[in-house]
């Protein structure tokens, strides 16, 4: 493919760009062949037709250029107020002092004097190639405006798209590298019709004449982009198009054709080979070049499918008009309102229909002939209404909305209204039909709606003429057919459960011999075997003279509530039966508990040794933790003091929790050291409860030599209070009781002195969802540092300042040496 920046130079100065000569007006082909070819009767006629050829090509290369030329000639008549000689003569003289054939400097003056888009296109691309404004000025001599304003006025004076593709491609989009164009129409329906091509064989054009709506083509995408739709590769894609098997890898550029905001049709350019992404100066002139074919799409009729040429006549207003008021739907008629550049606007009011109200109560004279966003400014606004009607102009799709929200102004004040819209193009104008809900069959419609979802049904009982009208829902309820005819209330009592008579009978009395509201449940057996419950709701009318004339009333299936309520009152049992059972386990769970583990321990008789135990429940009565402690003088005068927390909540921690403690206080009786003891706890925890996890901490206090051996299993480390400073002992290594099924532990022993204080404590006095261990801990060495007078005291203040937020229990064994 050739470099579509770089536009083919004309061989001779007066013929346009793209105009290519014949291989025989070249010196280095002509003469060229076999002699005798040439005088062969063959030969002979290939060279006539190839003179023709050449002749016609010249022909219509001198009508483009005497076309331009007259109109640059006009055009300096125009400005310089002489006549069409001095006008030629003018135009000859410039043209010679610029160094410019006489054609090249029409297109020159038709340039300046235009200033439209093509004369943009040029500048842009001129300035593009060059590599700037001043180098655009130097290359005035390229033929690129040439061959832009040529292509231009062959598809002006084009008597159809056909031609009109022929223009193109010859004078425009091969110098650009282009092998072949379609132009397609496109129908109000949303079909494509090939109005014209160029490049495509005769049978290829002619099975894509007719694209059906809603196929999807590389046209039909092109029609929903604003620059077009353009590929690199056509393979890649997979859309098929006019030319796939000629050009399979080609590049395609597919550009709506549009004029004054409505689309009329796509522009399909079509390269031999793949295209890389082009500059915006190629993308300008492409649209340029479509705006050209929406000129002719406009004014001529494509070929339809069955082949035949009609002629492009667009629909008149008045006619339009009168299909309008022959419509029972307010109806507008409107037409496009340009502004001089040809771009959209507005679009004007040209009728109204005599169906027409206006919402502000303003007369239709008033907003006939008015434009659309001055009468209806909120056409641009929520409703999105003027965008919807652009659109349909544009594309000729119709557009259609149910229950659709306008909003207009009355006095300033915004009025909301739904209403069903379709928006059509005819021709040139928009038909705008809409029709405003109705509020009575809107109301009755949500109505029957209410009565379906709440499976109501109405009925209206006529005492005096014994008329009874019941509604379809009224009818399901029931399980009859609509055309067995209702029930009279009297017989009431024979379609329900015989022990709902009585119930039946006072409604019934109070109803039609007392003439008040009343209301009742049944329950209802139904034709089918069906037994609903039902509660039936009625009032009486009255007469002036106070005779009951007509009852009204609705009957309502509340079969799901009563089964509901049934339900609910079984589960509402079975939860109290389930509480009055957790509460009674907790509380015998807690007094077992507190049976063994006191909150407070009787003063315990070890000389020299001030011994003080706290025990504070999880906050929860309906959690039973597991926490244990024991401070006990054995047999060989040592004092077993011992904090521990058994892993979970509940029956099963606490009664663990009771194993743990007894069996250590057995153990401890044998004489052996802290490290052993816990040894032997966690071969009872790991095979003889069942999978029971532990930690702990055990010491043995020797009241003559003031010493504590202590060891820990998982367990946070004791705290010594010793001259007003908090710090805790060693964190000497032990697994968790229960974890594996043998463990050792290590052992560390302290010297204590004279009121030196030891705490024992488990994790739930410093443990704290919103911080760490390490942040606990600190804090409770900070409020441990102030010794209170007593150890109870102090004790208790520790509890007071610690207080805990994982639902646990807490033990502190506190020791203070006299």
């Amino acid at each position: 493919m050739s470099d579509p920046q770089r536009p083919t130079e004309p061989e001779t100065a007066g013929t346009p760009a793209g105009a290519e000569l014949l291989p025989a007006d070249r010196p280095d082909v002509a003469g060229r062949g076999d002699d005798d070819t040439q005088r062969s009767p063959v030969g002979r006629l290939a060279a006539t037709v190839e003179r023709l050829r050449r002749e016609v090509r010249a022909a219509q290369t001198e009508a483009d250029g005497r076309a331009l030329i007259e109109l640059a000639k006009g055009i300096l008549v125009e400005r310089l107020g002489c006549g069409p000689t001095q006008a030629a003569r003018q135009l000859a003289e410039l043209a010679e002092q610029a160094g410019m054939s006489p054609l090249e400097f029409a297109v020159e003056v038709i340039d300046q004097a235009s200033g439209d888009r093509l004369s943009e296109v040029t500048t842009g691309f001129l300035a593009h190639t060059a590599g700037g404004a001043e180098a655009a000025d130097s290359l005035r001599n390229n033929s690129y405006a040439l061959m832009l304003r040529a292509a231009e006025s062959g598809a002006l004076a084009a008597r159809d798209a056909q031609a009109v593709a022929d223009s193109l491609m010859e004078h425009a989009l091969r110098p650009l590298g282009a092998e072949a164009v379609a132009i397609w129409s496109l129908g109000g329906d949303g079909s494509l019709t090939l109005a014209g091509s160029a490049g495509f064989t005769v049978a290829e054009a002619g099975r894509w004449r007719y694209v059906p709506p809603g196929v999807a083509t590389v046209a039909r995408r092109g029609l929903g982009e604003l620059t077009g739709h353009w590929i690199g590769c056509l393979s890649e894609t997979g859309l098929p198009s006019i030319g796939q098997h000629q050009y399979p890898d080609g590049g395609r550029a597919a550009v709506p054709a549009d004029t004054g905001g409505r689309i009329l049709g796509v522009l399909e350019i079509v390269w031999p080979a793949p295209m890389e992404p082009q500059p915006a100066q190629i993308v300008r002139q492409v649209e340029a070049l479509a705006e050209l074919c929406a000129h002719t799409l406009e004014t001529s009729a494509p070929r339809h499918p069955d082949g035949d040429w009609r002629p492009g006549v667009l629909p008149e207003v008045t006619e339009l008009m009168d299909l309008a008021d022959s419509l029972h739907d307010p109806t507008l008629v409107l037409v496009p309102h340009l502004d001089p550049a040809g771009e959209l606007l507005d679009f004007r009011i040209q009728h109204v229909n005599g169906r027409f109200l206006d919402p502000s109560g303003r007369p239709r004279g008033v907003v006939n002939g008015s434009l659309l966003l001055e009468a209806y400014p909120m056409a641009a606004g929520e409703s999105e209404l003027f965008e919807l009607i652009e659109r349909v102009y544009a594309t000729g799709e119709p557009f259609r909305a149910h229950r659709m929200r306008l909003t207009t102004l009355v006095d300033d004040v915004p009025l909301a209204a739904v209403a069903d819209i379709n928006i059509s193009r005819y021709g040139s104008c928009v038909l705008l039909v809409w029709r405003m809900e109705d509020e009575t069959a809107r109301l009755a419609s949500l109505l029957q709606h209410a009565q379906r979802l709440g499976r109501i049904g109405g009925f209206e009982e006529n005492l005096l003429t014994g008329e009874i009208t019941w509604n379809v829902q009224l009818y399901g309820l029931y399980g009859k057919s609509p055309t067995s005819g209702p029930i009279p209330l009297e017989d009431l009592a024979a379609h329900a459960h015989p022990d709902d008579a009585v119930a039946i009978g006072r409604f019934l009395r109070t109803l039609l011999h007392h003439r008040s509201p009343a209301s009742t449940a049944f329950r209802l057996q139904r034709p089918d075997s069906v037994t609903r419950h039902i509660r039936v709701v009625a009032e009486p009318e009255l007469d002036s003279d106070g005779r009951l004339l007509v009852v009204r009333g609705a009957y309502q299936d509340i079969s799901a509530h009563h089964w509901t309520e049934v339900a609910l009152a079984a589960t509402r049992d079975q939860l109290a039966h389930s509480e009055q059972q957790a509460r009674e386990r907790n509380r015998l769970t807690l007094q077992l508990q507190h049976a063994i583990m006191p909150p407070a321990q009787a003063p315990l008789d070890a000389p020299g040794l001030q011994v003080a135990v706290r025990y504070r429940p999880a906050e929860t009565q309906h959690l039973v933790g597991g926490d244990w402690y024991d401070a006990v003088v054995l047999p060989s005068r040592l004092v077993l003091l011992c904090v521990g927390d058994v892993a979970g909540h509940g029956i099963d921690a606490a009664t663990s929790m009771v194993v743990l403690r007894n069996a250590l206080r057995g153990l401890a009786v044998t004489g052996a050291r802290p490290a052993q003891l816990l040894s032997w706890l966690n071969m009872v925890a790991h095979h003889l409860t069942g999978g029971v996890t532990a930690t702990a901490v055990c010491g043995l206090y020797d009241p003559e030599r003031r010493t504590l051996r202590w060891a820990r299993a998982g367990h946070l480390p004791p705290v010594l209070l010793r001259d007003g400073e908090a710090t805790p002992l060693p964190l000497v290594k032990g697994l968790l009781i229960g974890a594996v099924p043998e463990a050792t532990y290590e052992e560390h022993e302290v010297q204590l002195a004279v009121d030196d204080t030891l705490l024992m404590y488990t994790d739930g006095l410093i443990e704290r969802r919103d911080r760490s261990v390490e942040e606990s801990l600190t804090q409770l060495l900070a409020a441990a540092r102030t010794v209170p007078p007593t150890l109870d005291q102090q004790l208790d203040r520790l509890l007071t300042y610690s207080k805990s937020d994982t639902d646990d229990d807490t033990c502190i064994v506190g020791v203070r040496v006299a």
